[in-house]
């Protein structure tokens, strides 16, 4: 642990005050970017869309299921991946908790993953989780979302990610190999997936595209990261610190059996 400024409670109640002001003043602003977020014109989804479901062949409508609205969540998972992102498992395992509170709220949550399947369906097993999850094999959905690129688009240094063109070829520098990533792939293999969420809307039968976020536009969607923004040292990261659940190894974490 770091060496801190130890002070009376009086002080730490003085300074805490100076801070709450300074949170105040976050919320308000975070509401009000949130009603501009609900602002944003929608777009109508004229391209059709086939997705694997444990139930069958579903289009985008079908994924309400009844909702008028729907959250997909584009989860790391390409054909060629033999598990999940380590990052996007970590943020997956709070959606089994409150996937309910949001289909009672008309709100269906699903995540949506290129790869087959039968792989998703075992690594769902493998997690313990029950949250619903498509696949976009052979459909153009992830691409169309920035949450894919092809080999081409990766090789030509020019890629749309988070709403501005990005260079995603791999360095040449870092050492790689068949199983160099952490889902069983070559680094550029894995890099060709990535991470975003998306938001439609059903109205009078028509599906309408309203928002998507990428990258940090992700923090707030990993419940950890709230947790360690208010511990005493904070992310504390200098690099991919976080593991797949069942990776870690097991201690005492207070489950209470």
């Amino acid at each position: 642990m770091p060496e801190h400024h130890v002070a009376t409670r009086e002080e730490w109640r003085t300074a805490r005050m100076q801070l709450l002001e300074a949170e105040k003043a976050l919320t308000r602003q975070g509401d009000e970017v949130a009603e501009q977020r609900r602002r944003l014109p929608w777009v109508r989804m004229d391209k059709e869309y086939q997705f694997d479901t444990d139930e069958g062949r579903a289009s985008l409508a079908d994924l309400f299921r009844g909702r008028s609205q729907l959250l997909v969540y584009h989860f790391m998972f390409g054909p060629e991946y033999q598990a999940g992102c380590p990052a996007c498992s970590a943020i997956a395992d709070g959606f089994n908790g409150f996937v309910i509170h949001l289909a009672n709220h008309d709100v269906m949550l699903w995540a949506v993953s290129r790869a087959p399947l039968a792989r998703l369906q075992a690594f769902k097993r493998r997690m313990g989780w029950t949250f619903p999850w498509a696949s976009s094999f052979n459909t153009d959905f992830n691409f169309d979302f920035q949450a894919a690129i092809t080999q081409e688009q990766q090789q030509s240094g020019a890629v749309e990610y988070n709403f501005r063109t990005v260079d995603l070829r791999p360095d040449p520098n870092v050492e790689d190999g068949p199983n160099a990533s952490p889902v069983g792939t070559d680094w550029a293999t894995y890099s060709r997936q990535m991470p975003g969420m998306s938001a439609f809307a059903l109205d009078n039968g028509e599906v309408y595209h309203t928002y998507s976020a990428y990258a940090r536009g992700l923090d707030a969607l990993w419940g950890g990261y709230q947790w360690l923004d208010r511990a005493p040292l904070g992310r504390n990261e200098a690099d991919f610190w976080w593991r797949r659940h069942d990776e870690y190894e097991r201690g005492d974490v207070g489950t209470g059996g």
